[in-house]
């Protein structure tokens, strides 16, 4: 795991499209390496996921996080997600998070680690067939 910087950007593209049947483009990403935590997960020099967050006092959110597709299947996402809890866990008391509702595995993952539905919203995701609810999950942290 690293920051992510700038170069990074093309990989994360390139993921993020691998992954994601609406994802985010070049300019969301250049604006979130700006803006939020990102990091990258590399396997030797190669960009194999990533992870990026944001954090506003004691809560955060995490925004987006992906592992390509030939690598999945390994543990990488709960890697990331372990890493996204411990580099908050110290200043945080929440950490939220929005899931398309048809996305079983990734559901399956975080309340595995301890997020729990608490709402949703309507239509929030682009879909093939109009749009799509998100969960809204949270995961309440212990204090430290």
């Amino acid at each position: 795991m690293r920051p992510a910087i700038d170069d990074d950007i093309a990989s994360l593209v390139n993921i993020e499209r691998d992954v994601s049947p609406f994802p985010w483009n070049e300019k969301q990403f250049a604006e979130s390496l700006q803006k939020h935590r990102s990091y990258v997960l590399c396997k030797g020099n190669r960009v194999v996921g990533f992870l990026i967050f944001n954090q506003v006092v004691d809560e955060a959110e995490l925004l987006n996080i992906a592992v390509k597709s030939s690598f999945q299947g390994e543990g990488l996402g709960a890697y990331l997600l372990d890493y996204f809890l411990a580099e908050i866990s110290a200043s945080t008391v929440s950490a939220f998070l929005e899931v398309r509702v048809s996305n079983f595995p990734a559901i399956a993952l975080y309340e595995g680690r301890g997020f729990r539905h608490m709402g949703e919203r309507k239509a929030y995701y682009h879909g093939y067939s109009g749009r799509e609810d998100a969960w809204i999950m949270r995961c309440d942290l212990p204090l430290r």
